[in-house]
């Protein structure tokens, strides 16, 4: 192997060579520094989890405006949703699976006891933690009579909150804004997704009482 050895001589002032190698020299680091970025760049990506894909709105929204209806507590989904709270949170679906369940006091409180506790709302969310009476919600969507239904067998399946409910984390009162418990929007889901379409899916005979 060999080296080359370059003396600089006393009052050398330079010259092209000495430039061109300080140019050199620049650039190298230049391209270290950018390799070293682009490798911490690339394994902080690598380390971050991947987003999880949007849900989408599957069900049509209804053609007639329903006003949302008047609740005990004001409550804001939006607000709540924003802060990550994942919909079991609050909403559990006990056996048999047929209803997603309203929050426990004790689960508001869980929060509550130390956040917005100024609040008027806050405050009637304490009365009722303390007396251990259930919050009186009013329930938005309602199946309609000689309807069978089951949250439980959709969750099953893989279907998500907003595909049927619409994008709640968008609403500071929740509404009946989609058409889900209508004959007709049921029959096009369960076509679409490959599920039973005869009357005994939705329809018992005789009709319970």
């Amino acid at each position: 192997m060999e080296f080359i050895i370059i003396q600089i001589m006393p009052g050398y002032r330079g010259g092209g060579l000495l430039r061109g190698i300080e140019r050199i020299s620049v650039v190298a680091l230049n391209i270290a520094l950018f390799a070293v970025f682009f490798f911490v760049a690339r394994n902080a990506r690598a380390q971050q989890p991947a987003a999880a894909p949007e849900v989408k709105q599957e069900v049509p929204d209804n053609p007639v405006e329903h006003a949302p209806p008047e609740q005990p507590i004001p409550y804001s989904h939006k607000t709540h949703l924003a802060l990550g709270l994942p919909c079991s949170t609050c909403h559990t679906n006990p056996a048999p699976g047929n209803l997603m369940t309203f929050p426990a006091t004790t689960t508001c409180m869980s929060c509550h006891i130390s956040i917005a506790t100024n609040k008027p709302a806050i405050q009637k969310l304490a009365e009722f933690s303390k007396s251990r009476q259930p919050i009186p919600w009013v329930r938005v969507y309602k199946v309609l009579p000689g309807v069978t239904w089951t949250h439980r067998k959709h969750l099953d399946a893989g279907m998500k909150c907003q595909m049927c409910h619409g994008q709640v984390a968008l609403m500071d009162r929740m509404s009946e804004t989609t058409s889900v418990t209508t004959m007709g929007v049921c029959l096009k889901c369960h076509t679409e997704h490959g599920a039973p379409t005869v009357c005994s899916t939705c329809h018992s005979w005789p009709p319970a009482n």
